[in-house]
This record gives C-alpha cells, sequence and structure tokens, in this order.
C-alpha cells in the first residue's frame, strides 16, 4: 500500500526519542526510511522499556516500518558506505536526518561535497552545540517549578519528553520544506534546530514568558488546575478520579447543567463579585468552585457519571495507570483504526500504531514492525549501493557490516 510520501528515501543517523521519531513518522506516511546503526546497535539499542530477555520496546517503538543497516563507522570502509548511502544519487534521494554530532566524515560539508544538493536536518542539544536531552531541558525553563501539588516546593519532571516529541515533528516540517526548496530552485541545505530552543520557543509561544516579564509573574504550581479557566480532578464514591474542563463558555454551562449547581454558582458568583462566565474569573475562585462541586461528585460513582457526561457531551476524563489504559480504551485497541495487532520481532504480537494522519486521497498505511539491527544490511548495499554479492559477502567476511537474524518468535 503506497503512501503519501512514496518514492522518497531518507537515511537516518540517530538515538533516542526526536529523530527517530521523526524518521518513524516520514516512514508511516510511506518513505524509504534507512537507518543505520553500528553492528553491536547505537547508543538506544537497549533504553528501557526492554522485555524480560533485554528486547527494547523502546528501540521497536519508534523505529516502525525503517529498514536497518548494520556497518561499522569506526573503519573507513563503513564510513564510505554510509557516505554513498546518504549521497546516494537521484531525485527523491539525499536526504539525511540526523543528532548524532560526527565531525569531519559525516558532517555537513563534508556530504555536501559528495552531493550539492545534499538535505540535512541535524538535531542539537543547545544552539551553541551543547550536549541537552528533554530531562535537562525541562528543569532549566522552569515547568518542573510550576509542576505538583498546590503549596509543595519540590520540583516535578514529568515523564512525558515533550521537547523530544515536539522537536520530532519540527524535524520532519524542516526535511518536508526543504525539499519543497530543493524542488524549486534545484538547491539542497542544511537545516538545523535545537531541543532547547524548540522548548524555548513554546515557553514564549504560550505566552508564559510575557506572563513573567509583562505581569511580573512567576507562576506556581496549581496541582490539577486548568491554569486560567476552570478544570479539575475530583474523587468519586468508588474511588475512582475524573478530570473534569470548564474552559470554554460551553463546557463550563454544559458542567454546570449536569451538576445542577446554576443557582449555586450565580450565588457563589454575585458574594465573590465576580463573573464565572469569564476563564479568569473561575480560576480566581477555583477553590469555592471546587468547594462546591465535590460533593456531587463524592456521592456517585464512575458507572453514574460516565453516561450523564458522555450523554451531554462534557469534556472529562477518568484517570487511568499505564497499565489500565492498555486494558480499558479503546483508543488503544483494533478498535481504532489507526491500530493493528502485528508480530515484532524479539516481543510477539502486540497492537501498535501507524500514523496517526489519514489523507482522503490514499487507503491508510498500516503499521510495519521495526527491524531487526542490520536486518536489511544486504538488500541495502544491493539495491541502493548498487555491491554485487561477492563485495557484500567480503564486506561481511571482514566486519564491515552485519547483516541481522530475524528471531522466529518472541522469547
Amino acid at each position: 500500500m503506497a503512501g503519501v510520501l512514496a518514492g522518497m528515501r531518507v537515511v537516518e543517523g540517530s538515538a533516542f526519542v526526536a529523530v527517530p521519531l521523526a524518521g518513524m513518522t516520514l516512514a508511516q506516511m510511506g518513505a524509504d526510511v534507512i537507518r543505520f546503526d553500528r553492528p553491536q546497535g547505537g547508543l538506544d539499542a537497549h533504553r528501557w522499556p526492554v522485555t524480560r530477555d533485554g528486547t527494547s520496546l523502546f528501540w521497536a517503538g519508534l523505529n516502525k516500518g525503517k529498514r536497518s543497516l548494520a556497518v561499522d563507522m569506526a573503519r573507513p570502509e563503513g564510513q564510505e558506505i554510509v557516505t554513498d548511502l546518504i549521497c546516494a544519487p537521484g531525485p527523491d534521494a539525499g536526504m539525511f536526518l540526523t543528532n548524532l554530532r560526527v565531525r569531519g566524515w559525516m558532517d555537513y560539508p563534508a556530504l555536501k561535497a559528495r552531493r550539492e544538493d545534499l538535505i540535512m536536518v541535524s538535531l542539537l542539544g543547545t544552539r551553541r552545540g551543547e550536549p541537552a536531552v528533554d530531562y535537562t531541558v525541562n528543569p532549566s525553563l522552569g515547568f518542573p517549578m510550576a509542576t505538583g501539588a498546590e503549596g509543595s516546593t519540590d520540583p516535578v519532571a514529568h515523564v512525558l519528553p515533550a521537547w523530544d516529541c515536539i522537536a520530532g515533528g519540527m524535524v520532519v516540517n524542516a526535511l518536508l520544506a526543504a525539499e519543497r526548496h530543493r524542488l524549486r530552485t534545484g538547491r539542497g541545505q542544511l537545516a538545523e534546530l535545537a531541543l532547547k530552543d524548540v522548548a524555548a520557543a513554546m515557553l514564549a509561544n504560550l505566552g508564559i514568558v510575557g506572563e513573567v516579564l509583562a505581569n511580573g509573574v512567576d507562576r506556581p504550581k496549581a496541582g490539577n488546575s486548568l491554569y486560567g479557566a476552570y478544570g479539575q480532578d475530583f474523587l468519586l464514591a468508588c474511588g475512582r478520579r475524573v478530570m473534569v474542563i470548564g474552559l470554554t463558555d460551553r463546557q463550563w454551562r454544559g458542567l454546570v447543567k449536569v451538576l445542577d449547581l446554576a443557582q449555586e454558582v450565580a450565588n457563589l458568583g454575585q458574594r465573590m463579585a465576580l463573573d464565572l462566565s469569564r476563564e479568569g474569573d473561575r480560576w480566581a475562585a477555583r477553590k469555592e468552585i471546587t468547594a462546591l462541586f465535590a460533593p456531587w461528585f463524592a456521592a456517585r460513582r464512575l458507572e453514574e457519571v460516565a453516561p450523564l457526561f458522555d450523554g451531554a457531551g462534557l469534556t472529562w476524563s477518568v484517570f487511568r495507570s499505564f497499565a489500565e489504559a492498555v486494558q480499558q480504551d479503546p483508543d488503544l485497541s483494533e478498535d481504532n483504526p489507526m491500530m493493528r495487532v502485528i508480530h515484532q520481532p524479539g516481543v510477539g504480537s502486540l497492537p501498535v500504531p501507524g500514523s496517526p494522519v489519514t489523507f482522503s486521497d490514499l487507503a491508510r498505511m498500516g503499521p510495519a514492525p521495526a527491524p531487526v539491527l542490520g536486518e536489511h544490511t544486504e538488500e541495502i548495499l544491493g539495491d541502493v549501493l548498487g555491491l554485487g554479492s561477492g563485495q557484500i559477502g567480503k564486506l561481511m567476511d571482514e566486519g564491515v557490516v552485519a547483516q541481522g537474524v530475524v528471531p522466529k518468535r518472541a522469547a
């Protein structure tokens, strides 16, 4: 089944989240994405979570649909193979994604000397080239100091690598924008972005920089409250916890109507001299609103609340653990057209996602498993680089490249 990027070939030299995510995003839209790694695996080859026998579920999750080349880049012959692969001819080739800081043979000037119209997208840690990961960028810009229970002072670093995820999307955008530029002008280029700049840009885009400078506000912790409007978690009689949102006027009015507390809300607004139809006033009165709403939730079980809220079209959710979400949420099952149960070598059968994007002119592409390290070495050397079987055999015998073995079944 052809995707919207069918025919495009992208080479990826990467590790961890952002750039592997970018390559997988392109692969799930139909591009031929070739990831190269050392024969023993890259820096993320054994990244947790792993199966009981050590197979990385992390690596499998972020490399679906790619082809894998295992090559010893410490040797000149291996460097030549990678260079030839990145700079291989063709109007739909010559595109390279990386977050590996390799000076000399794999930097942009060296590769451009081999292919003038090369497109290279490089993700740095900081704009100065210093190392950085999501778990250092996030604290440096203040988010953990605004996360956690109201009144607490300990920083809370959340578990989602948000800047990596956003940066992965920006890497895709940069590649496709540069390819459009090349199609129009014939010129390639180096596109660089830094993980910390991605986070700093969003800090400003979300108004937080302005809030500090214009208002003199250093945003405090507010627990699970929705900043600047009304949203709060509530404990039900059954012990489950739900999150309800009253951000927009429609959401707020719907919530008040279902709880049948319109008069009480009106009285509260009058007592506090606030207009609770306004987002900011709801934020100012959030503690009083929560105290008014809490008894309603405390008297009801989830099986009573869910049909009421769903029937009224409210914006809400039940809190779940990861395990509960996997077991209970239909969006993580084949009920969701994005998901399909496939066999992942070394892991077994499990539901995995394809692209979240659908295109009206093309059928949805199903997800493909991640490759075994080096699984496609022989076919890449033959099909892309045009090497003969004798040359390939010699490279394998000398340990320059390695061919992965696909496990017959999960351990």
